[in-house]
């Protein structure tokens, strides 16, 4: 009895165990099932979304630029295919090691790399490292991928500019966005990388012709090297600009211009068209496209023929003996003289104990305001400009548009100075004095303006009294329709001047070179009416002009407009330091209008096959 009672005792025990051995059974059980429950359905997405990213890699596929022609449609800058240098930081485990690597392999600057590898972003982007790289560099990358975890070449199209330095200044040139950019509203949707206009119409108008970026999601190894597309956003090209500038017009001006510094501007008074805009000295776009180092780019900057330094916008000149036409027509408008009005030059004007000399030490004579313009008296200026006072002058000066932005389509248009009683006051902190009126009243002293408000200005009284807005832009050719939008010319004021002010003006400005002052620019081609100007740049100087140094001469200035019966051209000429516009100026423009003459005409290098060849070939002058 002893022996059964212990046998039931056991058993009692060990049927105990096997229940606390099934609940803890159960209790892994559902510990197993609630752990699963967790990691499969509610951090599923996470780790599925790990999952993807440690196998995919995003690749931004960068748009082509929209192409850019000229008014004819001859092709000034395209997109060629190149070869760009990206690296997946995610895939990089040491980045020295890789920025050692590449110095090593293709002669990267390493501080440059360390930058881009730096530069803020999202980090699942690959980052742009060098574009443009030779076939010999390309090659020797993808033979050392073992090496270069999370390197890749991608093939992109680069910006090219087959005329090269031509129209340049027009154009603009390209480049990487940089990080300041980049903090940019308007630069908000772009990454590392992406190529933007830096100059130019490329510049203002690079929301346009930029396009929009794709993307593609690539399958990738261990070492972070493509094995497949999973899915591919294609990119969108940007849309083509038409230019209202003749290449063929465009090297002829540039061409002209040599290897002096100055600029030439050419423009349809009738619908503010610039038919063409040279400025020496100029660049290759095609060579600032590319990454330069930081010497290179000071080397650039500090050459001393500011080749940068578009001229034509933003080039800032005493205006010389050209502002004696608005000076005419603030005369006659104010009631200080009228047509028949005369005023004696004994080649010099009186003035409190200075003499103010005119360009001619005989005199003029007694001089009409007709016969003032055509041979550019100064004495008869002096006295009108003193009769009339700086602030009356300022106030016509800027009705014709001086001391202000044109509106043409380029960044960082400068406007000159007109000076008056209030802006001396205000930038120079003195009273006006009365000799400075003097000096004003043949535009020297502080006047400047630019060539292109010049050329501007003439055309205005060209167009009797009208101004339209300069531009570059013609048409804009939308890359996804195939449609061409045409852009209207643009008026923008009307000058309040009598119906005759400028009518006399204008027979005034044919006399000028027909018996005055510019008759180098008389054509038998076309009739053509002008002013010359030549702006002292330094103190006043003795002795032949030979004996000064270039630096210290004087600059030559040129406008006019034709033909004078019904004018479809007005052209600005200014030549930094050679002296006087009548013989240095006048023929240059002499030589711009002949040949849009013959342009327009369909005469000798008219025809398509000539303007393509002009616009392609090299252009004469100084350039980087």
């Amino acid at each position: 009895m002893a022996t059964a009672g212990l046998h039931d005792s056991e058993l009692g025990e060990l049927q105990r165990r096997l229940v606390v051995l099934r609940v803890g059974l159960l209790l892994v059980v559902a510990l197993l099932a609630l752990r699963l429950w967790h990691l499969q359905i509610r951090e599923g997405p996470y780790y599925r979304d790990l999952s993807e990213n440690n196998r995919t890699r995003s690749v931004i596929l960068e748009p082509a630029r929209g192409l850019i022609y000229d008014r004819n449609g001859i092709l000034l800058a395209n997109n060629v295919p190149s070869f760009s240098l990206y690296v997946s930081l995610e895939d990089v485990k040491d980045r020295e090691a890789l920025v050692d690597t590449l110095t090593e392999l293709i002669g990267l600057d390493p501080a440059l790399v360390r930058k881009k590898l730096a530069v803020r972003g999202a980090k699942q982007l690959p980052r742009k490292i060098k574009d443009r790289l030779t076939l010999r560099e390309a090659t020797l990358i993808e033979s050392h991928r073992l090496d270069l975890p999370g390197v890749m070449i991608q093939v992109e199209s680069q910006r090219n500019y087959p005329s090269g330095v031509t129209a340049s200044h027009v154009l603009g040139y390209v480049g990487e966005v940089s990080a300041e950019q980049l903090e940019k509203p308007e630069f908000a949707e772009l990454h590392q990388g992406s190529i933007v206009g830096q100059y130019g119409v490329e510049k203002f108008f690079d929301h346009i012709v930029r396009g929009q970026a794709g993307q593609k999601s690539v399958e990738v190894d261990a070492l972070g090297h493509e094995k497949r597309t999973v899915m591919v956003d294609q990119p969108h090209a940007g849309d083509d600009l038409y230019l209202t500038i003749d290449a063929r017009l465009q090297k002829v001006a540039e061409d002209l211009l040599g290897q002096e510094s100055g600029a030439i501007v050419a423009l349809d008074p009738t619908k503010g068209d610039i038919l063409a805009m040279a400025s020496r000295p100029a660049f290759d776009p095609n060579i600032l496209s590319r990454e330069l180092t930081g010497k290179q780019w000071v080397e650039i900057v500090q050459d001393e023929g500011r080749p940068l330094n578009n001229r034509a916008s933003q080039g800032q000149y005493p205006p010389g003996s050209t502002f004696k036409v608005l000076m005419a027509a603030a005369a006659l408008e104010s009631n200080t003289v009228t047509p028949s009005s005369t005023v004696f030059c004994s080649g010099g004007y009186q003035f409190g104990k200075r003499v103010y000399h005119d360009w001619k030490a005989s005199g003029h004579g007694y001089v009409d305001l007709r016969k003032a313009l055509i041979h550019s008296c100064d004495v008869y200026f002096y006295t009108i400009g003193q009769r009339m006072g700086i602030d009356t002058m300022a106030s016509y000066a800027h009705q014709f548009g001086l001391g202000e932005e044109t509106g043409v389509e380029l960044p960082s248009e400068r406007v000159g100075i007109v000076p008056s009683t209030a802006w001396k006051l205000k930038v120079k902190r003195e009273p006006w004095l009365p000799g400075e009126t003097i000096s004003a009243a043949i535009g020297q002293g502080y006047v400047t303006v630019t060539p292109l408000q010049m050329a501007s200005l003439i055309g205005t009284v060209a167009n009797d009294g009208v101004t339209y807005r300069p531009r570059l832009v013609q048409g804009i050719m939308d890359r996804a329709t195939g449609q061409r939008q045409e852009l209207p010319a643009v008026p923008k004021s009307k000058l309040d001047l009598r119906p005759d002010t400028l009518k006399l003006i204008r027979e005034a400005l044919a006399g000028v070179v027909t018996e005055g002052t510019a008759t180098r620019a008389k054509s038998s081609l076309v009739t053509i009416a002008g002013k010359t100007g030549t702006a002292q740049t330094a103190a006043l100087r003795t002795g032949p002009e030979k004996d000064i140094p270039k630096k210290l001469r004087d600059h030559a200035w040129f406008v006019a407009f034709a033909p004078v019966e019904n004018p479809t051209i007005a052209v600005a000429v200014l030549v930094e330091h050679m002296g006087h516009g009548g013989s240095a100026a006048a023929p240059l423009a002499k030589e711009v209008i002949e040949t849009y003459m013959k342009l327009k005409a369909g005469g000798p290098g008219g025809g398509p096959e000539a303007a393509a060849s002009a616009a392609l070939q090299g252009t004469g002058g100084r350039s980087l």
